[in-house]
């Protein structure tokens, strides 16, 4: 694996036992702990999610990042690392699922893997409940079933009281040379709340704010953030900031964020911007008109939870839908795509939405599609050569029925779901809409591809061109 210096004044990697261990709310806690002494803190999120990053970048007050071995390589990986750490005192990366978990028999795209690829110490969450003298064995396993992986600490977490804190700091001081940097208690206000797909978006959340104030209160008073940066200090600064090659902004990209819509990633709006798109935030629950705006980005999100209110504005909805039929670029994942169908049905009430797509989205019990996918450009793809393969991911509990014939679609599905297992991706003149969540990286330069996308349809507008040929 490869190795390299760290860059900057202190890294480290957050990771659990398992899942839901509540590494996420000790890394908002100590996003929004260190950010208050006056420390930039650098944000990253291991593998495909947007929601845990939503919550990182409010806590830091920087923009959270993913860094995903099994979409990218690791010397993409490594060059995101460093230019994204740049000017930052702190790098605080948040591993998913546990320590050594990942799709991957060899565990080369799991947490440990990232740890060892960016020479990060691994500080250790772990939920303790019903647990006393059982932790130094469990501790002593993972410290010892790869011994390349340093655990810098381990963080207790869900501690019953005083007494129960006691025990277990005996066992782990008794058996193991660990040392414990925190011990926080079972505490039902600093649960975030869940759903089906996770955290409940800081975007929803009204008391977002007061939130990630009582986590950092939290972290403050039972981590020892001294010791934690002490043991987590590297030896080389961060690098200066390197300004961006980003090409003037010649175009505008609406771009759909409220509480229905909110799945972005941050090295996508950086690249989209890189490739001249001013980026324009539409409220698809309050705002009655579109920007003036030259293409349409439209993400995921919640908009099943939102559905009346999406449904209530009605003049936009309208003017969206003649916007997609009189040929204005629009790219949608997932949730946007729902909000493009005709309707929308979810715990037994049906709502009616843009209409852009001759279907239905009606929510499953279930997830209908979860996971990583590779898909295949079709040659109806409006902005990708044919057969262009790219790996990207899914995780939508809707499906589409009712769903008029003859459609045309942008990919084919090679492993996931997509729509019907076999193809992915709605076109409609310039609209594309489709399950997959797409990332810029190499290979996969959406943004910079879409935005030519526009540009060239802006063009051929303003040239009194037909629309159709930009398709």
């Amino acid at each position: 694996m490869t190795r390299f210096l760290q860059t900057a004044m202190h890294a480290f990697m957050l990771s659990a036992a398992h899942k839901s261990s509540g590494k996420t709310s000790v890394s908002i806690g100590l996003c929004a702990a260190l950010a208050s002494r006056g420390m930039a803190v650098q944000p990253f999120k291991k593998g495909p999610d947007y929601i845990d990053p939503m919550w990182h970048a409010r806590a830091a007050g920087r923009p959270c990042y993913n860094l995903d071995p099994y979409l990218a390589s690791a010397g993409e990986i490594c060059r995101a690392w460093r230019q994204r750490a740049a000017g930052a005192d702190v790098c605080l990366v948040e591993g998913n699922m546990g320590l050594h978990d990942g799709l991957a028999l060899d565990g080369s795209n799991s947490n440990a893997a990232l740890a060892a690829m960016l020479d990060l110490p691994v500080i250790l969450v772990i939920d303790a409940r019903g647990m006393t003298r059982g932790i130094a064995p469990l501790v002593l396993g993972y410290q010892a079933f790869d011994p390349n992986i340093r655990i810098a600490g381990v963080i207790l977490n869900r501690i019953a009281g005083q007494r129960h804190e006691s025990k277990l700091r005996a066992a782990l001081d008794h058996y193991t040379t660990i040392p414990v940097l925190g011990a926080i208690p079972e505490t039902p206000e600093l649960a975030i709340d869940e759903r089906h797909l996770g955290l409940v978006p800081s975007s929803e959340a009204d008391d977002a704010a007061e939130r990630i104030d009582r986590l950092r209160q939290a972290v403050a008073a039972h981590v020892d953030i001294e010791r934690l940066l002490a043991l987590t200090a590297s030896a080389a600064s961060a690098p200066a900031p390197i300004a961006p090659l980003r090409r003037k902004a010649d175009l505008r990209i609406g771009i759909a964020r409220d509480a229905a819509f909110g799945f972005y990633y941050a090295e996508d709006l950086d690249a989209l911007r890189d490739a001249g798109a001013e980026l324009v935030p539409f409220d698809t629950l309050r705002d009655q008109h579109l920007p003036a705006v030259d293409g349409l980005f439209i993400g995921g999100g919640f908009p099943e939870v939102m559905a009346a209110e999406l449904a209530a504005n009605v003049t936009l909805r309208a003017e969206l839908c003649r916007a997609i039929e009189g040929g204005l670029p629009v790219y949608a994942e997932c949730g946007g795509l729902m909000y493009l169908s005709r309707s929308i049905t979810w715990q037994g009430q049906t709502h009616a939405m843009v209409g852009a797509i001759p279907a239905d989205a009606v929510m499953q019990r279930k997830a209908a599609g979860r996971g990583y996918v590779d898909i295949e450009a079709t040659a109806d793809h409006p902005w990708l050569p044919v057969g262009a393969a790219i790996r990207a991911h899914e995780f939508h509990y809707s499906t589409l029925i009712n769903a008029a014939p003859g459609l045309r679609h942008a990919w084919r599905v090679q492993r996931g779901h997509g729509i019907d297992g076999r193809q992915d991706g709605i076109v409609h003149h310039n609209m594309l809409a489709a399950y997959s969540h797409l990332r810029s990286l190499p290979g996969c330069e959406w943004p910079t591809r879409f935005v030519a996308f526009v540009r060239q349809c802006a063009a051929a507008k303003h040239a009194a061109e037909p629309l159709a040929a930009c398709a």
